[in-house]
This record gives structure tokens, sequence and C-alpha cells, in this order.
């Protein structure tokens, strides 16, 4: 077995805000560079429930499938198979909870998994996907705190 990614983090909102920021304006913080397209502007939807899409659509239109929403929890959790530039079929599984803390902020604790589903590329596949959390998780708390 390989290891879960495990990350958490606080931000200055309530939880309600962190996972409307995730889920409703995720275009408004992920990193044009860390999508598909690399074009700016383009639209990254959550469909709000349970087997909604998660995918980026571009300025043209084009809709370009990310994941799939596996349990739809507003605002304390989001689960979902990940499969962003790559086979749907080597997806892995991202579970995101908001915790309320005192004084209006909250704890944001991702467990990002499943690397052994995708064989002897997984623990490349993980350690790439921590440098890419690296490089989003900084625009979501100065999105999520603003």
């Amino acid at each position: 077995m390989i290891e879960p990614l495990r990350i958490s983090f606080e931000v200055a909102c309530s939880p309600d805000h962190a996972f409307t920021t995730w889920t409703r304006r995720a275009a408004a913080w992920w990193p044009p560079e860390h999508t598909v397209s690399h074009q700016p502007g383009a639209e990254i939807v959550f469909e709000p429930k349970v087997g909604g899409r998660i995918f980026e659509r571009t300025r043209e239109g084009e809709e370009i499938e990310w994941g799939e929403v596996t349990e739809w929890g507003p605002p304390r959790r989001l689960s979902y198979r990940w499969h962003i530039a790559t086979d749907p079929a080597n997806a892995t599984d991202v579970e995101i909870v908001f915790r309320r803390l005192p004084n209006a902020t909250t704890r944001v604790e991702i467990e990002h998994g499943g690397w052994e589903r995708i064989g002897a590329i997984g623990q490349v596949w993980r350690d790439a996907n921590n440098a890419g959390w690296d490089g989003v998780l900084p625009s979501y708390r100065a999105q999520a705190a603003g």
C-alpha cells in the first residue's frame, strides 16, 4: 500500500465559505498552468451532487473531465475520484473535510490516496501530486481568506 497524501491547513473563514470557494469558485483560485488546457479563464465545474462531474470548460466550450464527486456534504465534507490529465481508470481518491475552529477559522484536511490502483507508477504519481498540491493550495488559501 502506498501512503495517502495528507495535507491540512487553516483558513480565516467559515466552513461554508471554505467549501463554496473550493467547489463553486474553483476557477478563481485554480492556476491555469494546473489545468489540462492551460487557458486563463477556463471555468472549473463541480456538479453539486454525488455522481456529479468535475471538469474544466474552456472559453471555446470544450469540456475536459477531471473527476467525479463521490460525496457531497456541504459545508463539512467533499470526496471525489480524481483523474485530471490521466485515464479515468487511473483515478485516485480525494477526501476533504472542512472543520470549524474557534475565532472564525476553518481547518481544511485533505487526504489523497488510492495510488496503488495505478500500479507501478503509483509512488511516482503520488510524488507528482504532492508537488501539484503545493502549486494550487497557496492560491486557494488566499482566495478563501479574501
